[in-house]
């Protein structure tokens, strides 16, 4: 099974594939010591209020949402060695490649869905 990253109002799949950060230590490394993260790929961390970009190589883009998965948050190009913004209501944190955000016309306000598919 894939998950992938859909905006429910403009119907725009934002990531191809979601990796996924639920339980402690997946949630700790989260994108820690990669080198690079791919055009299509979204890392889901949950719980998750915020973030930091703390030993990491390249910046990245951040929705930040509610228990309903609405935007509640978004960050452009987080830059390495940061920490991110709080938003209130936050309960997890989707974390993508720098300019999906605005590549994808992805805004606050609108709402996003996990789709499970099969390869």
């Amino acid at each position: 099974m894939e998950i992938k990253l859909l905006n429910l109002q403009t119907k725009q799949v934002i990531a191809k594939e979601v990796k996924v950060a639920y339980r402690f230590w997946s949630r700790f490394k989260g994108l820690m010591l990669t080198k690079n993260m791919p055009d299509n790929l979204a890392l889901h961390i949950s719980p998750c209020p915020s973030i930091h970009t703390f030993f990491m190589r390249y910046p990245i883009d951040v929705l930040y949402l509610n228990n309903r998965k609405e935007i509640v948050g978004t960050e452009e190009s987080l830059v390495p060695g940061k920490i991110g913004k709080r938003f209130s209501k936050t309960e997890s944190v989707i974390e993508l490649p720098a300019g999906r955000i605005k590549d994808t016309s992805t805004t606050v306000g609108q709402t996003v869905a996990f789709i499970e598919t099969r390869k």
